[in-house]
């Protein structure tokens, strides 16, 4: 595989109707945390809420008429099988996307809803690719892989042109690595622009294959892929993106926690305002956790946004307890009236906000005459927590 400069500024003229130019803005309050400028590039704003839509869109723009007309298929339990089913309705294409059986409900009717027939198979992503690639040769669809291919390498690198547009003498970007496609791409175009900027990839610790080949060249195949950041966790990377593109392009990788990445988004929901899923915000992780070495002007890639909303509340509620901003506190003391009345009394007169109570009277370990109280409470701080404490104790209490 090859992708030059002139095949991404092809790409960005083939596809420009069909996407969005989404923005790239300075955040403040991340420049004022890590010492440096820090543009993100909201690409979860694109259509579909992903990048991916740029790599299918050129792609499918890219087929003959009689390939059109046979449509095509992809494997995807994510963004990718959104970005191939609205390009290819764009098109007036027929698109088939298998999906594994266990796939998220919400993700099965959004893939269908931009019009792809939908084919669930298989219990897991391995299972339905194989089951993708059988489709092709018996109906002789096109398939349209995330990565190994040049026309969707060409479409993500399209991201790169516009942030060279957008900020201008960029040191460093940095973004999700998982296959590659979105990170060759971007890197090939910029560097054609400024051969000096630095290119840095982020991958999830739980699943670090491309990080392993990367640093190693060789790999250790995980027994599980669970991670936050689904989208970027390849449990067996691609040499050829590796060969031909990551290990000439890319200047360093490296990996984040699960709870690094869970802080990145809570970050974005409440100073960027944006909503990131796991793989968007891995590349923010990176820049959060001081990893990555930064330039003046750096600017992060925030790849997409389709995060489930029963994640989406458990990462809230994580973030706010490691911020301080959410505590669980359990007391003990005499089960006598009165207790709780004047527990309550010392949380307000901290001014915690009490969201739960509960009580518990038969707990092997507690004596007789005393009970368990579980709080949880709103506050403002670490510090605050204990401060709340330390009066919960002067009164008598057991804080545990």
């Amino acid at each position: 595989m090859k992708v030059t400069f002139d095949d991404i500024k092809a790409a960005q003229s083939t596809i420009q109707d069909l996407i969005l130019k989404t923005p790239c803005e300075i955040s403040s309050s991340c420049s004022k945390l890590v010492g440096s400028d820090i543009y993100l590039k909201l690409e979860n704003n694109q259509r579909t809420g992903s990048f991916k839509m740029r790599g299918a869109a050129n792609k499918i723009a890219s087929l003959s008429a009689q390939e059109k007309a046979k449509g095509v298929v992809a494997c995807s339990a994510g963004n990718h099988a959104q970005g191939v089913a609205l390009s290819a309705s764009l098109s007036h294409v027929k698109s088939v996307i298998v999906m594994p059986e266990t796939a998220p409900l919400t993700k099965v009717q959004a893939t269908q809803n931009y019009g792809a027939e939908v084919i669930l198979h298989g219990q897991s992503f391995d299972e339905a690719k194989e089951y993708a690639f059988q489709l092709a040769d018996q109906k002789s669809y096109v398939f349209v892989h995330p990565y190994e291919d040049e026309k969707v390498i060409a479409g993500q690198g399209t991201i790169g042109l516009e942030i060279a547009e957008q900020v201008a003498d960029l040191d460093t970007i940095i973004a999700p690595i998982g296959g590659g496609g979105l990170i060759s791409g971007a890197a090939i175009a910029l560097k054609e622009l400024n051969p000096k900027i630095r290119v840095i990839g982020v991958q999830a610790s739980a699943v670090d294959t491309m990080y392993q080949l990367y640093k190693t060249r060789d790999f250790k195949a995980p027994t599980h892929t669970g991670t936050i950041a689904d989208g970027i966790a390849i449990k067996v990377p691609s040499r050829v993106m590796y060969e031909k593109f990551i290990s000439r392009y890319v200047d360093d990788v490296v990996t984040v926690a699960d709870g690094d990445v869970a802080e990145a988004i809570v970050f974005l929901l409440e100073r960027a305002k944006s909503v990131a899923e796991g793989a968007g915000a891995a590349s923010l992780a990176g820049v959060l956790t001081g990893k990555i070495k930064l330039g003046k002007r750096n600017c992060v890639l925030v790849s997409g946004g389709n995060i489930d909303l029963n994640m989406v509340s458990q990462v809230i509620q994580r973030g706010q307890i490691q911020r301080g901003r959410l505590s669980e506190m359990s007391v003990i003391v005499p089960d006598v009236p009165g207790s709780l009345s004047q527990l309550t009394k010392i949380l307000a007169l901290h001014k915690a906000n009490i969201l739960e109570v509960h009580h518990d009277r038969v707990k092997n370990s507690l004596a007789l005459k005393e009970t368990k109280i579980d709080f949880v409470i709103e506050t403002t701080s670490h510090e605050h927590i204990q401060k709340i404490r330390e009066a919960l104790s002067q009164w008598g209490a057991k804080v545990q």
